[in-house]
C-alpha cells in the first residue's frame, strides 16, 4: 500500500508531514521540519507502510518526541487556535486495557493539557474510537478527576488494518474523522468547544507521539504501527481528508 502525498505537501496549512521513510525517517517534511526523538530505545522500522516500504512500530513503553521549545508551530493555544492531527495507524491488541496516545501536546501529570488524539478513552460509554481531546484550563475538567472534553467517534478502529484517523479543531467544535470521513455521535462529534486551547506558557507540555506524561510517568503508550503523521493549522473539511485518505479507503 503506498499512498501519494502530493496533496498533503502542497496544503497551505501544512506544518509538518513526517512520512517515516528512509534513513531519516523522523524528519518532518514540509515547512517546519522538526525532528522526533526517540525516547525508549529504537522504533522498529517495519518493512511496510503508507507513503513507501516503511512504518514505525511501537514495542510497549516507546514513545517520541520534540521538546516545547524546538517546535512552536505545533503550539496551538488560546481562542484563535486551529488545528488538524492526522495519522496513519495499524493498531496492535495491547497487553493492558488503557486509553492510547497517538499525538499532541498533552501533559496530565503537570496540568498542561493542550491537545491530543487518543484512542480507546473509555469514556462516555466509548471503547477504542479515535477521540480529540482539548482542554483551555490544563487541569482535570471541573467537577471531574481527568479532562473530559473529548470529541469521540462512533466506530471502533479494528486491529491490524491500516485507518486513517484524523483530528480538527477549529475553535468551536472538535472533531474526529476515520478513513476521510467525519465518524458522528451524538453529543460527541462534532463536540461543542468554544473555549479554546490552553496555553502552558515557555514551560508547557510537549509535543509527544505515542505517550503521554500521566501520574508521574509516561504512559497512554500507543499499540501498532504509525505510518505517517501530518499536523496542519487549520480545520480541514470532510473534502479535503477525504482527499489525502484514498490510499486506505479503495
Amino acid at each position: 500500500m503506498t499512498a501519494e502525498p502530493m496533496s498533503i505537501m502542497e496544503h497551505p496549512a501544512l506544518v509538518s508531514f513526517w512520512d517515516f521513510q528512509g534513513e531519516d525517517a523522523l524528519q518532518a517534511k514540509g515547512p517546519h521540519p522538526y525532528r522526533l526523538q526517540e525516547m525508549a530505545g529504537a522504533v522498529e522500522r517495519r518493512p511496510e507502510g503508507v507513503f513507501g516500504p516503511q512504518s514505525l512500530r511501537f514495542e510497549r513503553g516507546q514513545w517520541l518526541r520534540i521538546p516545547r521549545a524546538e517546535c512552536p508551530a505545533l503550539n496551538f493555544r488560546g481562542q484563535g487556535a486551529k488545528l488538524t492531527l492526522a495519522a496513519w495507524i495499524k493498531r496492535e491488541p495491547a497487553p493492558e486495557k488503557q486509553c492510547q496516545a497517538v499525538a499532541g501536546m498533552w501533559n496530565e501529570t503537570e496540568k498542561k493539557r493542550q491537545y491530543c488524539m487518543f484512542l480507546n478513552l473509555r469514556i462516555w460509554d466509548s471503547a477504542d474510537q479515535v477521540c480529540g481531546h482539548v482542554s483551555s484550563v490544563g487541569g482535570p475538567t471541573p467537577g471531574h478527576p481527568w479532562c473530559m472534553t473529548t470529541a469521540i467517534g462512533a466506530t471502533p478502529v479494528p486491529m491490524q488494518e491500516w485507518r486513517f484517523a484524523a483530528f480538527t479543531y477549529d475553535g468551536s467544535f472538535a472533531k474526529v474523522y476515520l478513513d476521510g470521513k467525519l465518524d458522528a455521535r451524538l453529543a460527541f462529534n462534532p463536540f461543542p468547544y468554544f473555549d479554546g486551547l490552553y496555553d502552558g506558557g515557555e514551560h508547557g507540555a510537549d509535543f509527544t507521539v505515542g505517550g503521554v506524561h500521566r501520574s508521574g510517568e509516561m504512559g497512554n503508550f500507543f499499540a501498532g504501527s504509525l505510518g505517517g503523521l501530518a499536523v496542519f493549522s487549520e480545520a480541514l473539511s470532510e473534502e479535503e481528508l477525504s482527499a489525502i485518505a484514498p490510499a486506505l479507503t479503495r
